[in-house]
């Protein structure tokens, strides 16, 4: 056995974990079922891991499937309608958040007639002519009440999520007459769509350049910092040291479920998403803050180029969602307070258990994230990222070397 284990890469490591700790979790989400192991807090309204109403055809395609573990002939790897449980290994999807949305009845409900947003204008006289100031509104008393983003002497322009706003980035940072593509660096570990969404286009004015700790490239770059991480969730500074780069700062995940907002980020390019601040990621709505206006009118010009502007409807619903959401921080008149209350508490259930499952396995180790003070919420703890890549085997695991 250890000599199997010498060869294998780190690669192989790193699946082998993820394959095991998965199995883990599933088995702790089992025992919470059959009533071993009591205060699973997620919510069993919905069932996280099943898959209603999705074509068979789909299955082989979309998902990996794991059967629930299971040390008896039970019904654990059925659902009640006798589908396999699967769980999701391709993406995330926010929906852990539908319950908070679901007691907001009516508050945030928004009807739309048919009269309404048929033009391709929001306002002509505006650098963003397609953003609805209704919406940039919302996102100006959303910032200022948690206090996690600079809003003053700033351009707002909307994207179909933050994915257009990252392209549009690129596009208005890169010199039409260069004579090679601009270089786009980040530190790993790193957002992995990253380097597919930069070469999708194969660009001659920019290129994926891979990891930023060890980029030496001469001459102009753009560097994305994500702080906190996609995926480690750790708090992130620019790694580059050298002249000439740009940084882009994506702070889809600086909010308080997530991270303790220490301060108002204060940079020149700023991107944000309703998908990971709010839940809602079928909205497809995104927005950066920019300080430049030269570079907000060229993103601008790249989303009218690509979509014509974005969904007034898309706009108007998540101008209602962040109306609630702000108004719910200022005068919360739910037990389970404002969405961040409630989200907060969601994420931390979420990692005691993922911990408690780690910690009884005895065969990974977590990160131990420093505790920082959130001027938000008014307490102290530790980042609670969404996503996690930073599970390893325990080097001191030991090895029977005379099994088979």
């Amino acid at each position: 056995m250890a000599r199997l284990f010498s060869v294998f890469s780190l690669r192989n490591l790193l699946v082998l974990s993820l394959a095991l700790n998965v199995s883990l979790i599933l088995r702790v989400l089992y025992e919470k079922e059959s009533g071993v192991i009591s205060g699973l807090s997620l919510d069993n309204k919905r069932e996280a891991l099943r898959t209603d109403s999705m074509p068979s055809e789909a299955h082989a395609t979309q998902r990996e499937h794991l059967s629930m573990p299971s040390s008896s002939s039970s019904s654990s790897t059925v659902d009640s309608n006798g589908r396999d449980r699967v769980i999701n290994l391709d993406h995330g999807d926010p929906t852990m958040y539908e319950r908070y949305w679901q007691q907001t009845g009516e508050k945030s409900t928004i009807l739309i007639p048919g009269w309404q947003s048929m033009s391709y204008f929001s306002d002509a006289g505006s650098l963003c002519w397609f953003l609805e100031p209704e919406f940039a509104k919302e996102i100006i008393r959303l910032h200022k009440v948690v206090g996690n983003a600079v809003t003053e002497d700033r351009y707002i322009v909307v994207g179909t999520g933050s994915t257009q706003l990252y392209q549009a980035v690129l596009y208005a940072l890169s010199p039409l007459d260069a004579l090679e593509p601009l270089s786009v660096v980040s530190a790993a570990p790193y957002y992995s769509s990253y380097p597919l969404i930069t070469d999708c286009l194969k660009s001659g004015l920019y290129k994926w350049a891979g990891d930023a700790q060890s980029f030496n490239k001469e001459g102009p770059y753009i560097e994305l910092v994500t702080s906190p991480n996609n995926p480690d969730g750790y708090v992130r500074q620019s790694v580059v040291n050298k002249s000439g780069g740009i940084l882009v700062h994506d702070l889809a995940y600086y909010w308080p479920q997530y991270s303790p907002i220490a301060a108002a980020a204060d940079h020149d390019i700023m991107l944000f998403t309703v998908s990971k601040s709010t839940g809602h990621a079928g909205m497809r709505i995104g927005w950066a803050l920019v300080k430049d206006e030269e570079v907000a009118k060229k993103m601008v010009k790249y989303v009218e180029l690509n979509t014509i502007g974005v969904s007034k409807d898309s706009q108007l619903r998540a101008a209602k969602v962040l109306q609630v959401v702000t108004d719910g921080c200022k005068y919360p008149t739910s037990k389970e307070g404002s969405l961040f209350d409630f989200a907060a508490h969601l994420m931390e259930e979420r990692w005691k258990l993922l911990r408690a499952a780690v910690r009884q396995s005895g065969l990974f180790t977590l990160p131990e994230f420093p505790h920082g003070s959130c001027r938000f919420l008014n307490i102290s703890f530790a980042p609670r990222p969404e996503r996690l890549s930073t599970i390893h085997l325990r080097q001191s695991m030991q090895v029977d070397e005379t099994a088979e």
